[in-house]
């Protein structure tokens, strides 16, 4: 042998006070080092694994939000077109004659009938107003009247219907408010 070369001994057992210990080989030390590296590696892998698991579902949650944003978006729109021939109907009602089953008349009350029904399967309601406390937030104050039939701040008569949508409102009630 040479100066240069070592000489690696076997694992072998040894006594320091009393104590009975084992050598361990370096080759057994250099092979845990990869075993620790895979199962950190594992262990990072598996952490990024859910974080994009996680944000793959916020993100399906998000556009789920969005998609029906964009629905109750299209409605409003649509419906809000609509109020003004409603508006046109019920004034033709309001000016035609009742008078024994006037054809017109009962053409334009079963249109009007449709259409509302229809409005009302896609979610959109009349908002209350007569005998309903005054309420901003629904109604729009054209006019105030002196009525001891109604309570102070109170609506005593809508000039035209508000409608809404859900929670938003698409059109305020224009109602006159009793004093």
């Amino acid at each position: 042998m040479s100066g240069n070369e070592h000489k690696v001994e076997p694992a072998h057992e040894y006594e320091a006070d009393g104590e009975t210990a084992e050598c361990v080989p370096e080759a057994e030390v250099e092979l845990c080092e990869p075993e620790t590296h895979a199962a950190n590696e594992l262990a990072g892998l598996n952490d990024k694994y859910l974080r994009v698991l996680a944000e793959f579902d916020n993100f399906r949650k998000r556009t789920a939000k969005e998609k029906a944003g964009m629905y109750d978006d299209g409605v409003v729109e649509a419906v809000t077109k609509f109020l003004p021939v409603i508006d046109n109907l019920r004034r033709a009602l309001d000016s035609a004659s009742q008078q024994s089953g006037d054809p017109l008349y009962k053409g334009v009350d079963m249109i009007l009938s449709q259409l509302l029904k229809t409005l009302g399967e896609l979610g959109v309601e009349e908002i209350a107003a007569v005998g309903e406390p005054f309420d901003p937030n629904r109604h729009f104050a054209v006019a105030h009247a002196e009525d001891s039939n109604y309570s102070e701040n109170t609506v005593a008569e809508e000039l035209q219907k508000g409608y809404k949508y859900k929670d938003k409102v698409l059109r305020h009630s224009m109602v006159k408010v009793a004093n």
